[in-house]
């Protein structure tokens, strides 16, 4: 390291948001960046551990150290090579990834104050797309062929790893563009969809092909009856689209969000999250909708139901849409600020998160259980919720060491109403399941694992390109 105490004389800087005053009223990036020399700065205080808890908490296993040291000295190609070594595309992970690296960050857990690691991370990659160093690679071909199903960032991670080991990849989207939840479930104040169209150019001038528009997953009935109506263990059996592939990797996300069935779920003004993130998207890209199908927020009272990152994303939209009042509510208990003893290191730290969104203006609250949609003339006018406790249940007798029980959700004080003209659900999407498939077909990402992080998404997507390769090499 050039300057081994820094961290001890520099202390941690970020580049913060723009004003809000200014940015609810775009759909721009809501995050800024620093000049070259305090970002430069910034990386010198990684102080090149003894032990890097930061390689062992990323799921790409990101060697900071290397690359933080490269940015310090002003070496920006080296740094972008260091980085592209793990991680194939730092300028998403860059703008959305949670930064689990932060959390496991020695400064943090001495100082409080971790190394911007994500924020150097992408400033990394946008200086490579600046400045030339995203080069076009044209990999030998080695005369196999595979496909991969779904384009969000699990498929893209397998796509690109099989591109560069030789094979030849076609990736077939249902969609009208490429990304997943990176394109449609993610607001562009915090991704700008430019950033994907950039990265899905290299990948299609590297020889991927991108097929839109091609839904090609079979129900898990038909699925099960092609099975059972035939010995053939080949692709055919999967969809003839893909019969010419020597393998195939699913890559389609978790596609099921988690609804709310109480009463009065059919009221007009009900949505899932997606279905708002997604039009405004799309909205934004230039598609046009009726105004039967147009979700807005425009001059409303709205309420998120749930209160993770999704919810967030519904807060911080629902802005830009012009509502009138926004309230989040949560069925599990508000979670401790700044350090929470229940999730000692190395667990992820659960404490209260207040993102963008949030200091934007949003009413917020815990232990809420929603019991009842309430409307009149078909459109939704309020919800009925109850505040609740949750008491630890009684572990049954012989179950194994270490056992824990579900806590129980105990009603407290009467029901009440919060007025609403539009109810977001953003609780979650559902674990996919699959059928058994042929040996030469690898499910992977949230589709694999239920859903997750952008970041491990893109980990699961390049190991399964691995044992795509080792299959095919023994056939």
């Amino acid at each position: 390291m050039g300057n081994p105490k820094a961290f001890l004389t520099v202390p941690r800087k970020e580049a913060g948001y723009r004003p809000i005053h200014d940015r609810i009223h775009d759909f721009g990036e809501v995050e800024q960046t620093l000049n070259t020399r305090d970002r430069q700065e910034q990386a010198s205080r990684c102080m090149d551990c003894g032990v890097p808890f930061c390689h062992w908490a990323c799921p790409l296993g990101n060697k900071d150290p290397e690359w933080n040291d490269a940015l310090y000295h002003g070496e920006w190609e080296t740094a972008y090579k260091l980085l592209k070594k793990t991680n194939p595309f730092p300028e998403f992970t860059g703008r959305i990834c949670p930064a689990l690296c932060e959390k496991a960050c020695v400064l943090y857990h001495t100082t409080g104050e971790a190394v911007t690691n994500r924020e150097n991370e992408c400033a990394i990659a946008e200086r490579a797309f600046l400045e030339g160093y995203v080069t076009i690679e044209h990999p030998k071909r080695n005369g196999l062929r595979v496909a991969v199903v779904g384009s969000g960032p699990a498929g893209l991670a397998a796509a690109n790893a099989l591109n560069y080991m030789g094979y030849e990849v076609t990736v077939f989207e249902k969609n009208e563009a490429a990304g997943g939840l990176l394109r449609y479930g993610i607001p562009n104040f915090k991704l700008n969809k430019k950033i994907i169209d950039r990265r899905i150019e290299v990948m299609e001038q590297e020889g991927i092909t991108f097929r839109f528009n091609e839904e090609l997953r079979m129900k898990n009935e038909e699925f099960a009856t092609a099975l059972s109506t035939t010995d053939d263990s080949s692709l055919f059996t999967f969809h003839s689209s893909l019969s010419d592939y020597d393998a195939v990797v699913i890559a389609t996300g978790t596609p099921v969000a988690r609804d709310l069935k109480v009463p009065g779920r059919e009221l007009k003004g009900v949505h899932l999250a997606l279905e708002l993130l997604s039009q405004q998207n799309r909205v934004l890209a230039g598609m046009e909708f009726s105004k039967e199908e147009r979700i807005t927020a425009k001059g409303k009272d709205v309420l998120v139901i749930g209160g993770g990152d999704t919810g967030s994303d519904c807060i911080g939209t629902a802005h830009r849409q012009g509502c009138k009042s926004v309230t989040q509510i949560e069925i599990m208990p508000k979670p401790p600020v700044g350090h929470n003893p229940s999730t000692p290191w190395p667990s992820w730290p659960v404490i209260l998160k207040t993102t963008s969104s949030h200091e934007e203006g949003c009413t917020r609250r815990w232990n809420i259980n929603t019991l009842e949609f309430l409307g009149e003339n078909g459109k939704v006018t309020g919800v009925k919720v109850q505040e609740i406790e949750w008491k630890p249940a009684t572990v049954p007798a012989g179950s194994p060491a270490g056992a824990t029980a579900r806590p129980i959700m105990v009603a407290k004080g009467e029901p009440f109403v919060i007025k609403a003209d539009l109810v977001l659900l953003a609780m979650g999407f559902l674990k996919p399941e699959h059928p058994e498939y042929p040996e030469n077909v690898f499910v992977c990402g949230d589709a694999a694992n239920g859903a997750s992080l952008v970041v491990r998404a893109i980990a699961s997507g390049l190991q399964t390109a691995k044992r795509v390769s080792e299959y095919l090499s023994k056939q």
